[in-house]
């Protein structure tokens, strides 16, 4: 598992002729999280004392079933995005990476806090995605490591831990825009499905910030002469 302690490890910073971030703001993305992160937990926590009996949602709940398996989805964003930062010199991906890596972490201690809070178990018997309405995983098949939709496989992983350079750029991007469409398809299922306001609102947040990479991840394939798979 990564280790998240090196999150707040500082990156280089790329000098005023060769920083070419794809757009103004990019980068304060992040700290934006981290800020609306700790609204919704103080929220939901407010929510909940105030009426614990009826807000509390069930350990087969969409609400449980999506912070439980959201948390492992965003795990491996994370670890893929620390590979690629050791990988690649190129300022524009190493920026990119962190950025991923510091949100989702931020992000999934958020949705493991919620466990918490609600005294449910991270982890369930009816395995991922049960609590997604007309069949969780929508054709996805379960193997080598790719529990969920999106998900790399084992030997993709292992790919991009050998790749460097363009090559790792290249295959991480692809590999992340996957990634990323999967999550979002999960996050639009809470949206519709969950009941706790303040998880609903996260995963809307989660499906417009990951739509908005997925577009500026198209466009750095694009420039590395390359597209999604």
């Amino acid at each position: 598992m990564t280790d998240t302690s090196t999150l707040e490890a500082p990156l280089p910073t790329a000098s005023a002729s060769h920083d070419r971030r794809p757009a103004p703001g990019r980068w304060a993305l992040g700290a934006a999280a981290v800020v609306a992160a700790i609204g919704l937990v103080l929220g939901a926590v407010v929510a909940l004392d105030g009426d614990r009996t009826t807000a509390t949602p069930a350990a087969d709940s969409a609400d449980a079933g999506f912070a439980r398996d959201m948390a492992v989805h965003h795990q491996q964003a994370v670890e893929m995005s620390f590979i690629v930062r050791d990988r690649t010199t190129d300022e524009n991906v190493r920026r990119l990476a962190y950025d991923i890596a510091q949100t989702q972490a931020n992000q999934r201690g958020m949705l493991l806090g919620w466990l918490d809070l609600w005294n449910l178990p991270k982890t369930s018997t009816d395995g991922y995605m049960s609590w997604m309405k007309g069949g969780g995983h929508h054709g996805h098949q379960m193997k080598d490591g790719s529990l969920m939709p999106g998900m790399a496989t084992n030997a993709e992983l292992d790919q991009l831990r050998k790749a460097s350079g363009k090559q790792a750029e290249i295959l991480y991007l692809q590999l992340m825009t996957d990634h990323h469409m999967g999550g979002a398809s999960m996050a639009r299922g809470c949206a519709q499905q969950c009941d706790v306001p303040q998880e609903r609102d996260l995963a809307q947040g989660m499906v417009d910030a990951q739509q908005s990479e997925m577009n500026l991840m198209t466009d750095m394939l694009k420039e590395r002469g390359s597209a999604p798979r």
